[in-house]
């Protein structure tokens, strides 16, 4: 077998080369086969006069002159010979190549490639065959190198192994599956992306490699929520649908369809025996906390309690505010439980926790403490799940015996990446926002125009509105950050002397951030100057300005959770980005911003502009990586992959048919099936 063949076996690579290519994680000839190309460089013959300056371009022609040799600083040569190309006559240069100036002679044809000056009709040379242009050779592969290895290496490295062992690469994609899709075989598959004679065979190639990469990939993480599902077998809720839906009538507003469809979603799962795993995504004020106020009622109906877990004190303190509304009229008992709560009272509420006599109970990661027992728990919400470590939200699991579990996320997340990231969970998507919300006016203004922002956030806190100022984050200097804030704060002091103006940064005590936010939200403060993203979910509806200084330096989806602040009351609101980006993407950014208040929209555009590596931020680990597959572009395949995956980890044929042995063996291999790595 190839994967275990060290690269010593091909012709050509001895022990010494062999070190040089585990350098590149080369250490296999199956590594060496599967390392793909990045790029393809197209050598097609071109006519002059379609080429664009500055293009790479390969021509063909007869030599004209004798070379010309020049030296300059050490060792540096300029070679220069002149080249009759149909019937332009052009200059042909190659820097550092003083070796090739005999192989030159008057008449000869020459095949050359290199960078296009249409200026001075001169193609700065990266490659040269002395010899006619060859058709079978227009399409070459580039493999990204390094220390001792080459490129042509590489290549030839390739061609020897797949001349000596394609009868060895296995085939993993069951014969139904590619005959459904209509697949190339595996090995074929091999030989066309490294060598294709043309774009069709490329084409070819890269559809069978990116349907492979994604079902291998999605196969994973269905088999991991199967396995998942029936290890830790849930409790099937019996939910009175006629009361939920009683509930759902007597609401003082009228849910939005995306709201009842997600709601069906949950109490699906909720009846279901085994553990509901469900990520709830919807934009801010799409209204994801009456979702969960339904669930966590619905849960009651069948005799469980319920927890809903939030990162900050002053969220949980709204969310128990609006659900008590929500849920107490119909006698739900509802407890909050933070760290600030101590002493006679906090044993109290365990008390009674224990006992059965809570029903709701809301905090922090207060939640997941030792000393906190549920009697009976039957339902787990966590808010901004991203929020919490895997740790803390498994913790708040084991609180019951195998409570369904909702995770709520107000960041709008692209279903490709949804599906890639969270592919373990089922996902709900709240995409449509309640009727009479009223849009946030977004503006883009330079920062040259900053008395006229500072006029404009003057008269809307003569209304007794309040707004927040936010100052970007600069990871590589925390002193600089600080220093911004203040520098700001400091300005704004001064220019709305007759307004109290908060200041919030990193090096904060988490005790100060709450006392500040508090003061915020009851208005003691009228404008907040921060360092870092306010805390996602916090109320201040009386907040209706909304500024973001060098808002260049952010992705879409963070400007838009930023700009999510502001618009919670009746009252008009307002964001305005105060940038100056030199980029074309920078002022891309900035003109969606103020054309769509769709975060689904923006999630996409963010995803495209910045691709899904840094979508989450560069620290994200759930991200998969792909060689060949792009997130974007074959979204559609992954969800055929995904599609196809689960259908086959639940067949009984999968697990027993010799054809899925290959598949079967991947999942081994990777550690799936004893639960070793699943990363």
């Amino acid at each position: 077998m190839i994967s275990m063949r060290p690269l010593t076996d091909i012709k050509g690579i001895g022990e010494e080369k062999a070190v040089h290519f585990h350098d590149l994680g080369i250490r296999t000839v199956e590594d060496l086969v599967d390392y793909f190309p990045f790029r393809y460089e197209d050598n097609e013959l071109r006519d002059l006069r379609d080429v664009k300056h500055e293009e790479r371009i390969t021509l063909e022609g007869k030599v004209h002159s004798e070379p010309s040799l020049r030296y300059f600083g050490k060792k540096k040569s300029r070679l220069t010979v002149r080249i009759l190309v149909g019937r332009y006559l052009i200059t042909a240069v190659m820097f550092n190549r003083a070796f090739l100036k005999k192989s030159f002679s008057l008449g000869q044809t020459v095949t050359v490639t290199g960078k296009w000056d249409q200026h001075r009709m001169t193609l700065t040379v990266f490659e040269v065959k002395f010899s006619p242009f060859n058709p079978e050779q227009t399409i070459e592969p580039v493999y990204h190198a390094g220390g001792k290895v080459t490129v042509k290496a590489i290549r030839k490295s390739i061609r020897t192994a797949l001349n000596q062992y394609s009868e060895e690469i296995p085939e993993v994609l069951p014969p139904q599956i590619r005959a459904k899709y209509k697949l190339i075989p595996r090995t074929q598959a091999f030989e066309y992306i490294h060598f294709p004679n043309d774009r069709n065979e490329l084409k070819h190639a890269r559809r069978r490699f990116v349907y492979e990469e994604l079902l291998l990939f999605q196969l994973k993480m269905q088999t991991f929520r199967k396995m998942e599902r029936e290890r830790t077998k849930g409790t099937a809720q019996k939910i009175p649908e006629d009361s939920v839906k009683e509930f759902m009538d007597e609401l003082p507003f009228k849910l939005t369809d995306a709201q009842n469809r997600v709601v069906k979603e949950i109490l699906k799962d909720l009846q279901k025996p085994y553990k509901m795993n469900r990520l709830l995504q919807g934009d801010v004020g799409s209204g994801k906390t009456v979702v969960a106020a339904i669930s966590l009622y619905a849960s009651f109906l069948a005799g469980y309690q319920g927890a809903l877990m939030v990162p900050t004190e002053i969220l949980a303190e709204q969310h128990f505010e609006s659900l008590q509304g929500l849920l107490a009229p119909y006698g739900l008992s509802l407890e909050l439980l933070t760290s600030s709560i101590k002493g006679k009272k906090r044993k109290e509420i365990l008390e009674r926790l224990a006992n059965g006599e809570v029903d709701v109970l809301l905090g922090t990661h207060a939640l997941i403490q030792e000393e906190v027992a549920f009697q009976k728990l039957g339902l787990v919400i966590t808010d901004e799940q991203h929020r919490f470590g895997v740790e803390q939200r498994r913790i708040l699991r084991q609180k019951g015996l195998n409570p369904d579990v909702l995770y709520m996320t107000a960041t709008p997340i692209p279903r490709t990446l949804a599906i890639s990231v969270f592919g373990d969970m089922d996902v709900s998507t709240i995409d449509e926002m309640p009727a009479g919300r009223k849009p946030i006016e977004t503006y883009w203004a330079k920062p040259e125009m900053l008395e006229r922002v500072l006029a404009f956030t003057k008269k809307e806190l003569e209304k007794g509105r309040q707004a927040y100022v936010i100052c970007p984050l600069i990871e590589e200097s925390d002193k600089l950050d600080v220093q911004n804030a203040i520098d700001v704060h400091a300005q704004l002091q001064f220019a709305l002397p007759d307004y109290k103006v908060g200041l919030m940064h990193g090096r904060l005590h988490s005790d100060e951030k709450e006392a500040v936010m508090e003061s915020f939200s009851k208005n003691e403060t009228q404008v907040l100057v921060s360092t870092t993203v306010v805390e996602v979910g916090v109320n201040v509806p009386n907040a209706s300005v909304m500024i973001i200084y060098d808002a260049e330096r952010f992705g879409l989806s963070q400007l838009h959770q930023l700009r999510g602040r502001v618009g919670r009351g009746e009252e008009q609101s307002f964001c305005i980005l105060l940038a100056d980006p030199k980029s074309e993407v920078g002022k891309e950014r900035m003109q969606i911003m103020t054309e769509t208040n769709d975060g689904f929209v923006l999630s996409q555009k963010d995803l495209e502009l910045r691709g899904p590596g840094d979508f989450f931020g560069r620290k994200q680990s759930g991200m998969p990586e792909f060689k060949v597959a792009d997130l974007i572009h074959d979204y559609r395949v992954l969800e055929i992959a995904r599609q196809d995956a689960q259908a086959l980890v639940e067949s009984e044929a999968f697990w027993k048919d010799s054809q899925y042995h290959p598949l079967r063996k991947y999942l081994e291999d990777e550690g799936v099936l004893t639960g070793e790595k699943l990363d």
